[in-house]
């Protein structure tokens, strides 16, 4: 199983909440309506809560400011995932990356590739 994390700022127009609304109720039901095509295997959103409520623990740490979220998309296999490099997964992908331009500040949300390592 491969995992690509996602951390996402949000556009300097958008509010926290305008933000989160969108991602949740808007780009999860695409992403959600491309997932065969594209070989999804799961797909979640960890939204932040309000910077307040995080300060403490950012600061006890010396630690960045945060951010409005985190998306996780999981494949069977970088096989899998290349697979569905098809004509209609390559038109998901391009309307994925159309709409992550209405909301996501790309030059300043990272994304990896990973494999996870269940401790406990």
């Amino acid at each position: 199983m491969i995992k690509m994390t996602f951390v996402l700022t949000r556009l300097p127009h958008l509010s926290r909440e305008q933000f989160q609304d969108y991602w949740l109720n808007t780009h999860a039901p695409l992403v959600a309506s491309l997932r065969e095509p594209l070989r999804i295997r799961r797909y979640v959103q960890l939204h932040s809560l309000p910077a307040d409520v995080s300060a403490s623990l950012r600061q006890s740490r010396g630690g960045p400011e945060g951010y409005d979220g985190v998306a996780q998309l999981w494949w069977d296999s970088f096989e899998d995932m290349a697979g569905a490099g098809d004509e209609a997964a390559r038109e998901a992908g391009r309307l994925l990356l159309e709409d992550e331009k209405r909301f996501v500040d790309l030059s300043r949300s990272p994304l990896w590739w990973g494999v996870e390592h269940i401790i406990f």
